[in-house]
Protein backbone atom coordinates (compact mmCIF):
# COMPACT_ATOMS: atom_id res chain seq x y z
CA UNK A 1 0.00 0.00 0.00
CA UNK A 2 1.01 3.13 -0.99
CA UNK A 3 0.04 6.65 -0.10
CA UNK A 4 1.65 10.35 -0.77
CA UNK A 5 1.57 13.22 1.49
CA UNK A 6 -1.09 15.61 0.92
CA UNK A 7 -0.40 18.72 -1.02
CA UNK A 8 -1.48 21.99 0.01
CA UNK A 9 -3.10 22.42 -3.65
CA UNK A 10 -5.16 19.61 -3.15
CA UNK A 11 -6.24 20.60 0.42
CA UNK A 12 -7.73 23.59 -0.99
CA UNK A 13 -9.68 21.97 -3.06
CA UNK A 14 -11.14 20.07 -0.67
CA UNK A 15 -12.08 22.72 1.43
CA UNK A 16 -13.50 24.23 -2.08
CA UNK A 17 -15.75 21.51 -1.96
CA UNK A 18 -17.65 22.36 1.52
CA UNK A 19 -19.90 25.10 -1.12
CA UNK A 20 -22.57 23.64 -3.03
CA UNK A 21 -21.28 25.80 -6.16
CA UNK A 22 -17.89 24.20 -6.28
CA UNK A 23 -19.36 20.97 -5.99
CA UNK A 24 -21.87 21.73 -9.02
CA UNK A 25 -19.10 23.16 -10.79
CA UNK A 26 -15.93 20.30 -10.12
CA UNK A 27 -19.01 17.78 -10.34
CA UNK A 28 -17.45 16.20 -6.67
CA UNK A 29 -18.19 15.97 -3.00
CA UNK A 30 -16.61 15.22 -0.52
CA UNK A 31 -17.15 12.36 2.55
CA UNK A 32 -15.96 11.67 5.89
CA UNK A 33 -16.09 9.31 8.57
CA UNK A 34 -14.75 5.44 8.40
CA UNK A 35 -18.32 4.10 8.12
CA UNK A 36 -19.21 6.08 5.33
CA UNK A 37 -15.99 6.00 2.91
CA UNK A 38 -16.14 1.69 4.13
CA UNK A 39 -19.78 1.73 2.08
CA UNK A 40 -18.30 4.46 -0.34
CA UNK A 41 -15.29 1.69 -1.16
CA UNK A 42 -17.79 -1.08 -2.10
CA UNK A 43 -19.85 0.85 -4.26
CA UNK A 44 -19.99 2.09 -7.96
CA UNK A 45 -18.85 5.73 -6.89
CA UNK A 46 -15.52 6.65 -8.98
CA UNK A 47 -13.39 7.69 -6.00
CA UNK A 48 -10.71 10.32 -6.71
CA UNK A 49 -8.86 9.92 -3.86
CA UNK A 50 -8.53 9.24 -0.17
CA UNK A 51 -6.89 11.41 2.57
CA UNK A 52 -6.17 9.94 6.39
CA UNK A 53 -3.60 9.33 8.82
CA UNK A 54 -1.03 6.83 8.28
CA UNK A 55 -2.35 5.00 11.33
CA UNK A 56 -5.77 5.02 10.06
CA UNK A 57 -4.12 3.38 6.92
CA UNK A 58 -2.33 0.62 8.80
CA UNK A 59 -5.04 0.01 10.82
CA UNK A 60 -7.00 -0.70 8.08
CA UNK A 61 -4.42 -1.91 5.72
CA UNK A 62 -6.60 -5.04 4.04
CA UNK A 63 -9.46 -2.92 3.36
CA UNK A 64 -7.03 -0.80 1.36
CA UNK A 65 -4.67 -3.52 -0.06
CA UNK A 66 -8.14 -4.47 -2.24
CA UNK A 67 -8.33 -1.18 -4.04
CA UNK A 68 -5.11 -2.42 -5.61
CA UNK A 69 -4.25 0.85 -6.42
CA UNK A 70 -6.36 2.22 -8.22
CA UNK A 71 -7.73 5.25 -5.78
CA UNK A 72 -4.37 7.19 -5.00
CA UNK A 73 -4.19 7.35 -0.70
CA UNK A 74 -2.25 10.85 0.89
CA UNK A 75 -1.66 10.99 4.01
CA UNK A 76 -1.60 13.83 6.60
CA UNK A 77 -2.08 14.81 10.26
CA UNK A 78 -5.23 14.45 12.44
CA UNK A 79 -5.10 18.39 13.01
CA UNK A 80 -5.31 18.96 9.15
CA UNK A 81 -7.10 16.56 8.46
CA UNK A 82 -10.02 17.93 10.73
CA UNK A 83 -9.52 20.98 9.12
CA UNK A 84 -10.64 19.95 5.58
CA UNK A 85 -14.17 19.00 6.54
CA UNK A 86 -17.41 19.70 8.63
CA UNK A 87 -16.27 17.13 11.22
CA UNK A 88 -14.73 19.20 14.30
CA UNK A 89 -12.53 16.07 15.00
CA UNK A 90 -12.17 13.57 12.43
CA UNK A 91 -9.54 11.23 13.27
CA UNK A 92 -10.23 8.67 10.49
CA UNK A 93 -10.56 9.22 6.51
CA UNK A 94 -12.35 11.80 4.24
CA UNK A 95 -12.61 10.95 0.64
CA UNK A 96 -13.50 13.09 -2.37
CA UNK A 97 -15.47 11.19 -4.97
CA UNK A 98 -17.46 11.90 -8.33
CA UNK A 99 -21.30 12.76 -8.21
CA UNK A 100 -22.76 10.14 -10.95
CA UNK A 101 -24.49 11.03 -13.73
CA UNK A 102 -28.47 12.22 -13.81
CA UNK A 103 -30.68 9.22 -14.48
CA UNK A 104 -34.40 9.08 -15.95
CA UNK A 105 -36.11 7.09 -12.93
CA UNK A 106 -37.34 4.26 -12.86
CA UNK A 107 -39.93 3.24 -10.63
CA UNK A 108 -39.59 -0.30 -8.77
CA UNK A 109 -42.77 -2.88 -10.52
CA UNK A 110 -43.20 -3.37 -6.63
CA UNK A 111 -42.66 -1.95 -2.98
CA UNK A 112 -42.98 1.58 -1.71
CA UNK A 113 -40.80 4.65 -3.82
CA UNK A 114 -40.77 7.84 -1.32
CA UNK A 115 -41.05 11.03 -2.69
CA UNK A 116 -40.19 14.05 -0.88
CA UNK A 117 -41.37 17.84 -1.31
CA UNK A 118 -39.46 20.85 0.16
CA UNK A 119 -37.51 18.69 2.90
CA UNK A 120 -34.45 21.64 3.38
CA UNK A 121 -33.35 19.82 7.01
CA UNK A 122 -30.14 17.94 5.86
CA UNK A 123 -29.86 15.71 9.14
CA UNK A 124 -33.98 14.86 7.65
CA UNK A 125 -33.23 14.08 4.33
CA UNK A 126 -29.86 11.97 5.63
CA UNK A 127 -31.82 10.16 7.87
CA UNK A 128 -34.86 9.21 5.67
CA UNK A 129 -32.09 8.07 3.58
CA UNK A 130 -31.54 5.88 6.19
CA UNK A 131 -34.61 4.90 6.50
CA UNK A 132 -35.54 3.72 3.56
CA UNK A 133 -32.06 1.67 3.43
CA UNK A 134 -33.83 -0.07 6.58
CA UNK A 135 -37.10 -0.99 4.70
CA UNK A 136 -35.36 -2.02 1.53
CA UNK A 137 -36.88 1.07 -0.25
CA UNK A 138 -34.27 1.79 -3.45
CA UNK A 139 -35.76 4.84 -5.08
CA UNK A 140 -36.64 8.31 -3.74
CA UNK A 141 -38.11 10.82 -6.03
CA UNK A 142 -36.99 14.54 -4.53
CA UNK A 143 -38.58 18.25 -5.28
CA UNK A 144 -36.18 20.36 -6.45
CA UNK A 145 -36.58 22.53 -3.35
CA UNK A 146 -35.42 19.43 -1.00
CA UNK A 147 -32.16 19.31 0.19
CA UNK A 148 -28.96 18.43 -1.83
CA UNK A 149 -28.19 15.06 -1.40
CA UNK A 150 -24.22 15.87 -1.27
CA UNK A 151 -24.36 18.26 1.38
CA UNK A 152 -22.17 16.99 4.13
CA UNK A 153 -24.63 16.87 6.94
CA UNK A 154 -26.62 14.74 4.26
CA UNK A 155 -23.79 12.34 3.76
CA UNK A 156 -23.07 12.12 7.55
CA UNK A 157 -26.66 11.96 8.43
CA UNK A 158 -27.28 9.04 6.04
CA UNK A 159 -24.24 6.22 7.78
CA UNK A 160 -23.23 5.02 3.86
CA UNK A 161 -27.23 4.30 3.34
CA UNK A 162 -26.95 6.81 0.13
CA UNK A 163 -24.85 4.43 -2.11
CA UNK A 164 -27.88 1.79 -2.04
CA UNK A 165 -30.99 4.13 -2.14
CA UNK A 166 -31.12 6.28 -5.73
CA UNK A 167 -32.05 9.72 -5.06
CA UNK A 168 -33.50 11.79 -8.23
CA UNK A 169 -34.42 15.03 -8.36
CA UNK A 170 -37.59 15.43 -10.43
CA UNK A 171 -40.55 18.53 -11.20
CA UNK A 172 -42.31 16.44 -8.26
CA UNK A 173 -45.78 18.26 -8.89
CA UNK A 174 -45.12 17.23 -13.18
CA UNK A 175 -43.35 13.64 -12.73
CA UNK A 176 -46.65 12.88 -10.47
CA UNK A 177 -49.07 13.29 -13.06
CA UNK A 178 -47.21 11.09 -15.01
CA UNK A 179 -47.26 7.75 -12.95
CA UNK A 180 -50.02 4.91 -12.79
CA UNK A 181 -49.22 4.09 -9.47
CA UNK A 182 -50.90 5.33 -6.13
CA UNK A 183 -49.89 7.71 -4.61
CA UNK A 184 -50.42 8.10 -0.75
CA UNK A 185 -50.03 11.49 0.98
CA UNK A 186 -48.66 11.76 4.59
CA UNK A 187 -51.34 14.74 5.87
CA UNK A 188 -53.03 16.09 8.96
CA UNK A 189 -56.24 14.83 7.98
CA UNK A 190 -55.73 11.61 6.18
CA UNK A 191 -56.75 8.27 7.19
CA UNK A 192 -55.84 7.01 10.54
CA UNK A 193 -52.05 5.10 9.46
CA UNK A 194 -53.72 2.33 11.64
CA UNK A 195 -56.82 1.84 9.76
CA UNK A 196 -55.44 2.82 5.86
CA UNK A 197 -55.67 0.07 3.82
CA UNK A 198 -52.02 0.45 2.43
CA UNK A 199 -51.97 -0.42 -1.67
CA UNK A 200 -49.24 -3.25 -2.74
CA UNK A 201 -47.20 -0.78 -4.08
CA UNK A 202 -47.10 3.04 -4.77
CA UNK A 203 -45.35 6.54 -3.90
CA UNK A 204 -45.57 7.70 -0.08
CA UNK A 205 -45.26 11.58 -0.54
CA UNK A 206 -43.68 13.10 2.77
CA UNK A 207 -44.28 17.26 2.62
CA UNK A 208 -42.40 20.12 4.09
CA UNK A 209 -42.77 20.03 7.84
CA UNK A 210 -44.50 23.45 8.39
CA UNK A 211 -46.40 23.93 4.82
CA UNK A 212 -47.34 20.17 4.44
CA UNK A 213 -47.96 19.19 0.81
CA UNK A 214 -48.22 21.93 -1.73
CA UNK A 215 -51.56 21.93 -3.38
CA UNK A 216 -49.93 20.95 -7.08
CA UNK A 217 -49.06 17.71 -5.37
CA UNK A 218 -52.06 17.40 -3.56
CA UNK A 219 -54.31 16.96 -6.79
CA UNK A 220 -52.11 13.84 -8.05
CA UNK A 221 -52.91 11.91 -4.19
CA UNK A 222 -55.09 8.94 -4.99
CA UNK A 223 -55.33 8.80 -0.48
CA UNK A 224 -53.77 10.71 1.97
CA UNK A 225 -52.82 8.75 5.59
CA UNK A 226 -52.24 10.63 8.93
CA UNK A 227 -50.58 9.86 11.72
CA UNK A 228 -52.66 9.96 15.33
CA UNK A 229 -51.20 11.08 18.07
CA UNK A 230 -52.19 12.70 21.69
CA UNK A 231 -49.77 14.82 22.63
CA UNK A 232 -49.70 19.07 22.45
CA UNK A 233 -47.24 19.30 19.44
CA UNK A 234 -48.73 20.02 16.20
CA UNK A 235 -46.66 17.89 14.26
CA UNK A 236 -44.12 15.07 13.76
CA UNK A 237 -40.39 15.45 12.41
CA UNK A 238 -40.30 14.49 8.74
CA UNK A 239 -38.15 11.53 8.92
CA UNK A 240 -40.03 10.14 12.15
CA UNK A 241 -43.13 10.35 10.20
CA UNK A 242 -41.61 8.57 7.00
CA UNK A 243 -40.39 5.69 9.80
CA UNK A 244 -43.43 5.04 10.92
CA UNK A 245 -45.52 5.35 7.83
CA UNK A 246 -43.00 2.99 6.09
CA UNK A 247 -42.95 0.68 8.90
CA UNK A 248 -46.75 0.52 8.89
CA UNK A 249 -47.00 -0.10 5.25
CA UNK A 250 -44.23 -2.60 5.20
CA UNK A 251 -45.97 -4.61 7.80
CA UNK A 252 -49.51 -4.45 6.38
CA UNK A 253 -47.91 -6.06 3.23
CA UNK A 254 -46.80 -9.00 4.96
CA UNK A 255 -49.88 -10.03 6.86
CA UNK A 256 -51.53 -12.53 5.30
Amino acid sequence: MYYAALSKKQAGYIRQLAQKKYRLHENAFVLEGKKNITSLLFSAYKIQFIVSTASFFLENEQIFNKLANAVPLFETTPKILSSLGSFVHNHDALAVANMPSETTPVLPSSGIVLALEDIRDPGNLGTILRIADWYGLSTILCSHTTVELYNPKVLHASMGSFVRVQVHYVDLPLYLTQVHVPIVGATLDGTDVHRFAFPPSGILVIGNESKGIQSAIQQTLTATVSIPGSGNTDSLNAAVATAVLCDNWKRRLQQP
